[in-house]
């Protein structure tokens, strides 16, 4: 009896040494999953914006630390990240259209700028890019176009393979007098590209085949059509693919759509702000991660983050508040754990986290904020 005592004794220690370096790798891969790299893009029209810049984000206390920047790149007005989180791709926003591409340090934010092509088109002011790391997607707003450019093994881009340029304007003479293309999202299986044109009033559909040079072809039917005078912006699908959600810059309106194997079929409208309401800009839409809300960002004097309930069993929304935030909320994201909102305000010139409520979706503002100069597009990454 006394020789187990003493050698259970003897056993606990050793077994703790063994199991010590799993401990360790849990509780490092744990810390690593609730730690992000937040990269910003801006305008770069005032002395007070740079380039990109990267911050390291706390999912757990919502606070952010500077990590690196990068100069020199014009207007990196929208960004996007490869699915190995390797690389960096941004529009640069300006009358020549070009986007660059930039290799990607997630232990120091450092980022390395590796080359830039035309986006074949005028005032590019969105890129997407699919999961294989195969093509972006560049929406050139100015000209009306869209434009794939194929990605080179080691990162870089390579000359334009297809531009598809739209034709036609819509109601609104002023903002529709011809074709702007906002917006490009690929479905999950990537076998159809939907991109949205404020001019046109239309979602476009595309088949896409990223084997063939020209990897978009037409679908059947090709287009769906908004009602004129609004003005398509941004999507969103809900995690199960089985709705779409398309915000409308103009008169601030979101559609709800079933989604069905490259079909979209129309379910609702719900208007953002009141009837009387008109100085509207909307702008930016997401649906939260557990599905359950959807947000959509208004610009203009409204200058608030609107939420709303989904039903899961028909995709259709119910209101559920407005929060105002700082001047200009262009765009904004929602973490991985649906804990944060973090949002770029434009033109006060921050980026402020606020903190949400998974069982009723409102929103409450942290005292989380920090300076950016033109701060217009948000990107979260796990950090390593």
């Amino acid at each position: 009896m006394n020789c187990f005592k003493k050698c259970r004794k003897q056993a606990v220690p050793f077994l703790v040494i063994l199991l010590l370096p799993l401990i360790g790798l849990s509780q490092k891969k744990g810390t690593s999953s609730k730690t992000f790299d937040l990269l910003i893009g801006t305008y770069t029209r005032t002395n007070e914006s740079k380039g990109i810049l990267v911050y390291r984000f706390d999912d757990e206390s919502g606070k952010m630390t500077y990590l690196n920047h990068i100069d020199g790149v014009e207007n990196p007005a929208f960004l996007t990240v490869s699915n190995d989180l390797k690389f960096v791709y941004a529009v640069n926003s300006s009358k020549v259209g070009e986007v660059s591409s930039f290799k990607f340090d997630r232990s120091t934010g450092k980022l390395e700028f590796i080359n830039k092509q035309s986006s074949s088109g005028v005032g590019p002011a969105h890129v997407a890019i699919d999961r294989d790391g195969k093509n972006v997607f560049v929406s050139n707003y100015g000209s009306g176009s869209l434009t794939v450019l194929p990605i080179n093994g080691d990162g870089s881009l390579a000359q334009a393979s297809q531009t598809i340029q739209d034709e036609g304007g819509s109601a609104n003479k002023l903002r529709q007098e011809g074709p702007h293309v906002h917006s490009a999202l690929l479905s999950k299986n990537e076998k159809i590209l939907f991109y949205a044109d404020l001019g046109t009033d239309k979602i476009n559909i595309y088949n896409y085949d990223s084997s063939k040079k020209m990897p978009l072809t037409p679908a059947e039917p090709a287009f769906e059509s908004v009602q004129p005078g609004n003005g398509p912006r941004h999507m969103d699908f809900s995690p199960d693919q089985k709705y779409l959600y398309l915000v409308q810059e103009m008169t601030a309106i979101v559609n709800v759509y079933s989604y069905n194997n490259g079909k979209l079929t129309f379910l609702q409208s719900v208007n953002m702000m009141p009837e009387a309401f008109t100085e509207n800009s909307a702008a930016d839409i997401h649906v939260s991660p557990n599905g359950l809300f959807l947000y959509a960002s208004n610009r203009g004097n409204a200058n608030n983050i609107v939420a709303y309930a989904i039903n899961k069993k028909n995709g259709r929304l119910t209101f559920v508040e407005r929060y105002n935030v700082d001047k200009t909320p262009r765009n904004f994201v929602i973490t991985p754990s649906g804990n944060f909102m973090l949002v770029a305000a434009q033109d006060a010139n921050n980026v402020s986290v606020y903190k949400i409520n998974k069982a009723t979706g409102k929103l409450t503002g942290t005292s989380v904020k920090i300076d950016v100069g033109q701060p217009v597009c948000l990107k979260l990454v796990p950090a390593e």
